[in-house]
């Protein structure tokens, strides 16, 4: 499937923007499962004030999708109608500051971020090693994992309007709760400041290297997945509810419930994102015909069957 191609009618109307346009643009390889179709517009900014041009003389009528990494997406094979929004290495930097700080980019890997605080000597940040996304995907889903959430360690967060209006919201203002970020939808966050504690170096890179190696043993990491399908209920794990419905190793085409984490759903190859959906929900119904419980998506969906 194509889009109509308005890069032309988009570039008129914001002289000066600096950053790529691109009609058509294939998203299948910026998501983790490797699936679905184009965006009708691809667009990376430069730097922040790009991004501010872009987004004030972005005609209403367009709509927005923002992706990271596509770590947590599922794009559908229809494509994404209007602008999806990536932010490139402009937003990628990371940096220590006084008082057990780190400074990220919404763009920078939850990873890198991990590390500048491991090598400065600043605990508390480690279990970002075990998130697979970049910040702003953590700062829009209270990223958490293996005992830490950005709830805990976030001071405040930058972020810019659909009119390209700066904001900076504290902790308190992100109105975190399980994985959700209840600041408005329209909101394309830029930057994060965290604060952890000190710490010692070398104790917190083993930490890390633990939390690499219980990833890899547990979680089917090196395979075409969107990372934990569901979010947790109440005092239960999704993954128990679905193994205890029956529905590990479960199929639909080339998708299928992981035998080794059965919270992820796995392409083997050729699934369609419409198969991908299709086992997620076939999931649900199987898990709330059994327990009772409607499952909620946490991975990310976005466009066109």
């Amino acid at each position: 499937m194509s889009f109509p191609d308005i890069t032309a009618e988009l570039a008129a109307a914001m002289p000066g923007l600096r950053g790529a346009l691109l009609a058509n643009a294939p998203l299948a390889p910026l998501s983790w499962f490797r699936t679905g179709g184009p965006a009708q517009v691809l667009f990376t900014p430069a730097d922040e004030d790009d991004l501010a041009l872009f987004l004030a003389n972005l005609p209403e009528g367009v709509p927005l999708t923002v992706i990271g990494f596509g770590s947590n997406l599922l794009v559908r094979d229809g494509g994404v109608p209007g602008v999806v929004l990536r932010l490139g290495k402009a937003f990628a930097e990371v940096s220590v500051e006084g008082g057990s700080r780190v400074r990220a980019g919404a763009g920078a890997p939850d990873v890198k971020v991990a590390r500048a605080a491991a090598e400065a000597g600043i605990d508390g940040l480690a279990f970002l090693r075990g998130i697979p996304g970049a910040v702003g995907g953590a700062l829009r889903m209270n990223g958490g994992a293996y005992g830490g959430e950005v709830k805990d360690v976030l001071v405040e967060a930058r972020a810019l309007d659909r009119k390209g209006r700066r904001h900076v919201l504290s902790c308190a203002d992100m109105q975190f709760s399980y994985r959700h970020a209840g600041v408005p939808e329209e909101f394309v966050f830029v930057e994060a400041l965290f604060e952890g504690r000190p710490g010692d170096p070398a104790e917190i890179l083993a930490r890390m290297n633990e939390i690499t190696e219980a990833r890899a043993a547990t979680q089917p990491v090196n395979t075409r997945t969107g990372g934990s399908t569901f979010k947790n209920p109440d005092g239960v794990k999704a993954w128990q509810l679905v193994d205890a419905a029956g529905c590990r190793g479960l199929r639909i085409g080339q998708a299928q419930v992981s035998e080794m984490h059965c919270n992820f759903l796995v392409n083997l190859g050729g699934a369609t994102a419409t198969e991908i959906e299709n086992l997620g929900e076939e999931v649900r119904r199987r898990v709330q015909a059994h327990s009772g419980v409607m499952l909620a998506w946490e991975i990310k969906r976005v466009g066109v069957a």
